[in-house]
């Protein structure tokens, strides 16, 4: 009976230990995610230009995407927190994960993952637009699907994103500056800026 009751104790201070360090660790991914949330807008949507959505990345894009401003392979742009208790001092990617574990990021990841991808209302041109969608159709949609629209592709949600931001991020890829995967570079590089300049404008329509 002594034993089985040890037994029945040690299990419940397991169980006990268990809620306490899932507890902590959860309001260590909250705290994290406020963090985030500064800058990226609640859930991950914001209504800041220069600031992508990350509410609904995939778990794998989001981790690449700290991993490479971790190492500074991509261009950490400087920018100025927009809430919280540092708001109005300024900040960079590369200031914000370089003291991150892979396993903050990758609850981080999840987090975000969970949440929604919000798409921004932004200024067009439908001319423009659609001349970006059959530039997408034909160079884009293999790695970009249905529209750059899914988070399962790992490459990104493009669908609705920020123009402002996702110019600056195609010249960084065209200048060298930020990692391309290699199935993207010929592509990207073969279309015209006029050209890019209209898939941008299909991606800012698709509201």
């Amino acid at each position: 009976m002594k034993r089985k009751m040890g037994y029945v104790l040690l299990a419940g201070s397991m169980l006990f230990g268990l809620a306490v360090a899932t507890g902590a660790h959860a309001a260590d991914v909250n705290k994290l995610a406020e963090s985030c949330a500064n800058c990226h807008g609640k859930d991950g949507a914001n209504a800041e230009s220069d600031v992508p959505n990350i509410g609904g990345l995939s778990v794998k894009y989001f981790a690449i995407t700290m991993e490479h401003y971790k190492k500074k392979e991509r261009p950490c742009v400087e920018t100025k927190i927009r809430s919280g208790d540092k708001k109005g001092t300024k900040s960079d990617m590369c200031q914000v994960v370089k003291d991150l574990s892979d396993d903050d990021i990758k609850q981080v990841a999840q987090h975000f993952a969970g949440k929604k991808f919000v798409r921004t209302a932004q200024k067009f041109d439908a001319a423009l637009a659609a001349k970006g969608k059959g530039i997408h159709d034909k160079s884009c949609e293999k790695c970009h699907s249905e529209a750059a629209s899914l988070a399962d592709d790992d490459a990104g949600i493009l669908a609705g994103q920020k123009t402002h931001y996702l110019k600056e991020q195609t010249e960084f890829f065209l200048a060298g500056k930020r990692p391309m995967h290699k199935k993207m570079e010929p592509k990207l590089k073969a279309l015209s800026k006029d050209e890019v300049e209209a898939v941008l404008h299909y991606y800012a329509s698709l509201q």
